[in-house]
C-alpha cells in the first residue's frame, strides 16, 4: 500500500520543523590576556640601547650632566650620581623584594638591592624573561629616603619611557669601539697565561664586554679619567691600576660618535687567590699588550 499524500506531507513538514530546531554553536572566540613584558619587548637590541632615553633629566636630575655610555647613563648632580643601566641576568644575593607603588606592566617586578645601601639606593627592573635593569643613585650624604626618593623616581621614568616605546638607540660610528665583538680579541693564545688556557670568552648581555676565565674586556664611554701614571701597552697610552682583587689596564681614544668624550677600553685580572698585586698586574699587562693593538684607532681601518 503507497502511503497517502496527506500523510506523506505531513511527514515533510515534521522532517523540515526538526530540521529547522537544529543549530549549530559556534566556537568560542578565543580569550587574550596580558603578555607578560620580557626586556628584548621593552628595550630592544641591547647592543644600542640609548639608556639616558630612560631618564627623564629635567624631572629625576634637573642641571645633571649625563653622558651615555654602551651600557649605561652616566647623569652626574653635583655629589649625586644616578645610574640607569647596566642590564643583569646573573643571580644576586643582595636583590631582595621591593613593594614599588606604581603601575607595573604585566610580568614585570621592581626589587631592591641591599648592597652598599649607606651610600647608594639601588633598583632593580626585572623583566618577565629574568633579563633586569638595574637603576642607582649614590652621593655623600646621609639621607637614604631622598636617594630612595629619586631612584624610585627614575624607575618610574624607565617604565614611562618603556611602555610609551620612547627607548631611543646609539648609532656608533666608524672605528668607533662600539662596533667591536670583544669576544674576538680575547680568544688568542696570547692570553691563555692569564685567562687560562681552557678557558673560553663569553659576552655580556649589552654585546660590549667579554669575560675568559680570569680575564675580562669592557668596551665603554669614559665618565671618569682613570688614575694613575701613563705607561705604553700594546701601542697605547695606558694606566694600571688595583682595584681589591683585579688589576686594571685602561686605555682611551676620542669617541667618533661623542664630541668632546673618550671611548674607554678596560682589561681587568682577577686575583682568585685574594688582593691583586704585582702579579696580577703582569697577567693584565700581558693581556693588554695582546689586546690593544687589536682595536680600531682613529683615522685607522
Amino acid at each position: 500500500m503507497y502511503p497517502r499524500p496527506k500523510c506523506l506531507a505531513v511527514a515533510m513538514l515534521c522532517a523540515l520543523l526538526a530540521g529547522g530546531c537544529a543549530t549549530t554553536q559556534a566556537a568560542p572566540e578565543p580569550t587574550s590576556g596580558p603578555t607578560p613584558l620580557t626586556a628584548a619587548d621593552a628595550l630592544g637590541d641591547f647592543g644600542s640601547i640609548d639608556f639616558c632615553s630612560l631618564l627623564d633629566v629635567p624631572e629625576v636630575a634637573p642641571g645633571a650632566v649625563v653622558v651615555p655610555t654602551f651600557e649605561d647613563c652616566h647623569a652626574t648632580a653635583g655629589p649625586r650620581t644616578i645610574l640607569v643601566g647596566p642590564l643583569a641576568f646573573d643571580s644576586d644575593p643582595n636583590i631582595k623584594p621591593y613593594a614599588y607603588l606604581g603601575q607595573l606592566p604585566d610580568g614585570v617586578a621592581i626589587q631592591q638591592s641591599m648592597f652598599n645601601d649607606r651610600s647608594a639606593c639601588t633598583r632593580a627592573i626585572t623583566f618577565a624573561d629574568g633579563n633586569r635593569l638595574d637603576l642607582s643613585v649614590t652621593d655623600d650624604a646621609g639621607d637614604q629616603a631622598a636617594r630612595c626618593g629619586v631612584a624610585d623616581a627614575a624607575v618610574g621614568s624607565a617604565l614611562a619611557a618603556i611602555t610609551a616605546r620612547k627607548v631611543k638607540r646609539l648609532t656608533f660610528a666608524d672605528r668607533s669601539w662600539g662596533r667591536v665583538a670583544p669576544c674576538v680579541p680575547l680568544d688568542n693564545h696570547d692570553l691563555d697565561d692569564a685567562a687560562g688556557p681552557s678557558s673560553r670568552p663569553t659576552i655580556g648581555l649589552s654585546g660590549h664586554s667579554c669575560i675568559r676565565g680570569k680575564v675580562s674586556l669592557k668596551l665603554t664611554v669614559e665618565t671618569t679619567e682613570p688614575a694613575g701614571p701613563v705607561e705604553k701597552l700594546g701601542g697605547r697610552a695606558a694606566r694600571v691600576r688595583v682595584a681589591g682583587a683585579f688589576c686594571l689596564v685602561d686605555t682611551t681614544q676620542p669617541a667618533p660618535s661623542l664630541p668632546g668624550r673618550r671611548e674607554l677600553a678596560e682589561i681587568s685580572v682577577v686575583e682568585t687567590a685574594g688582593t691583586a698585586g704585582d702579579g696580577t698586574c703582569t697577567l693584565a699587562r700581558t693581556a693588554a699588550t695582546s689586546v690593544f693593538p687589536r682595536l680600531p684607532a682613529p683615522g685607522k681601518p
